[in-house]
């Protein structure tokens, strides 16, 4: 009996050794996690035991019938070629892009079943664990370097034809051995928007609308249209924001995808105010908002000028004098950290509320009265803040005190040395007579003596 397509494949024995289309032999490791559809396991060319520390591959396995890692491997052969790939960095003057490199690919047979897999280089944690482990809030810089990389990751497989479709943390992994490396991964959900250079038309469908992961979806995929470039934009402009702000707007309605679908309208309506509303103080949530601004003017089959994209988010490392190629700190942070002075994070003071599913706006609603809470935030912090200056006034008021009397003392003392003060007039002219009197009794005294000297010497020779 066949396996139910899209389950997950029975877990395979380590030390399992298959081999590829071009013949090459690879053995299986541990195993390290799961998607979807398919298993991960550490691996290792050859049919020798090897240390998994030092394991180099991975390779990715699922069931034959199966379709996202058969999309997957077609991605890598036609859009992810070396050759290709290289001669893209030279022309972009880019010294790496995040896509991990294809090893090789074939059909195994393991307990009567069929097995496909893929082999990858091996990569490290993906962002979504790095991400909860700092309670979830990401550095200005981190945030605005990380949509950079993974922009050129977009431009790149945009102009092959290709649109990722699920951009999030978990599929954004570091370099193995390497952090300052970041990959795009897992095209499973890969499409091929322009088949023969023809771009697909644009159809809703709602049978097929809220597809994907439903914090990032895009407008158009809750609509069942297929995806496209702006799409990708758009998932990577919800990623960027909640790197930033910790939370997103509508995680309250993750179970209701028609509020999620009407919470993202009107962010993008509502556009820059509703980034800024939801934005920690300090937060650099200004360039994400121009982001999503330039995105949401895409017409749906249209280019996006990705150099103006890849600006918006240079310009704002520049201002915070970070550069693009600078290594990336995922040390935990605390919120002041992160985002300099700030007590309170505008996005946590969102509180959830019960909706029936009858009312007619729960989603306008729920704004009003996180602006509510936002005005109370913002009114709490003015008063943190001036508390704390009255507290630096306390302390700095004293050191005031202490210098004005010492410098009052300089200026008296150096007036009565250059009698520049009138008050001391008298008293410098009687001073500087007694000085020139005694100077001029010290010279007579002296020149008795000399001659007292003189007339001894003389009297003592003679005798």
């Amino acid at each position: 009996m066949p396996p139910r397509k899209k389950a997950l494949p029975r877990p395979l024995p380590e030390g399992w050794i298959v081999t590829d289309a071009e013949k090459r032999q690879w053995t299986l490791g541990k195993m390290i996690g799961q998607g979807g559809f398919g298993l991960i396991y550490l691996a290792s060319r050859g049919t020798g035991k090897h240390d998994e520390d030092e394991a180099e591959f991975v390779i990715k396995v699922e069931y034959k019938e199966n379709g996202p890692l058969f999309s997957e491997l077609k991605f890598y052969q036609r859009a992810a070629k070396p050759a290709d790939i290289q001669k893209w960095m030279q022309e972009k003057r880019l010294r790496f892009l995040g896509i991990p490199k294809y090893c090789g690919h074939g059909i195994a047979e393991f307990d009567k079943l069929s097995y496909r897999f893929m082999v990858i280089e091996r990569l490290g944690k993906d962002l979504q664990h790095i991400f909860e482990k700092q309670g979830k809030m990401f550095k200005d810089h981190i945030v605005l370097n990380l949509g950079l990389k993974m922009l050129h990751v977009l431009e790149y497989i945009h102009e092959n034809e290709y649109i990722h479709g699920d951009i999030k943390a978990a599929n954004i992994l570091l370099g193995f051995k390497d952090s300052n490396k970041v990959y795009l991964a897992d095209y499973g959900l890969s499409y091929r928007y322009s088949p023969n250079q023809i771009h697909k038309k644009y159809e809703e469908r709602p049978k097929k609308g809220h597809n994907g992961t439903i914090e990032y979806t895009s407008i158009d995929a809750h609509k069942g249209v297929a995806p496209s470039r702006r799409s990708d934009l758009e998932i990577l402009g919800y990623c960027m924001l909640h790197w930033m702000c910790g939370k997103l707007p509508w995680e309250q309605y993750l179970n209701k995808p028609e509020l999620v679908l009407e919470a993202k309208t009107k962010l993008m309506e509502k556009l820059p105010e509703s980034v800024t509303q939801i934005s920690p103080c300090g937060a650099k949530c200004g360039e994400i908002a121009k982001f999503l601004s330039l995105v949401k003017k895409l017409g749906y089959d249209e280019r996006p000028n990705y150099h103006m994209l890849q600006k918006i988010l240079l310009d704002g490392l520049k201002e915070i004098q970070k550069d693009f190629n600078d290594f990336l700190d995922f040390s935990p942070v605390s919120e002041v950290e992160a985002h300099g002075y700030c007590l309170y994070n505008h996005a946590a003071t969102i509180k959830p509320v019960r909706h029936d599913i009858r009312t007619t706006q729960p989603v306008e609603k729920c704004l009003n009265e996180s602006k509510t809470s936002l005005t109370r935030s913002r009114m709490v912090q003015d008063k943190v803040k001036e508390d704390m200056d009255a507290k630096w006034e306390e302390e700095i008021n004293p050191r005031k005190t202490q210098l004005q009397i010492k410098k009052k003392y300089a200026e008296d003392e150096c007036n009565k040395l250059t009698g520049s003060d009138g008050q001391y007039e008298d008293e410098y002219l009687i001073q500087q007579e007694a000085n020139d009197d005694q100077i001029e009794f010290s010279w007579r005294k002296w020149c008795l003596l000399l001659v007292f000297l003189i007339i001894s010497i003389v009297i003592v020779t003679l005798y």
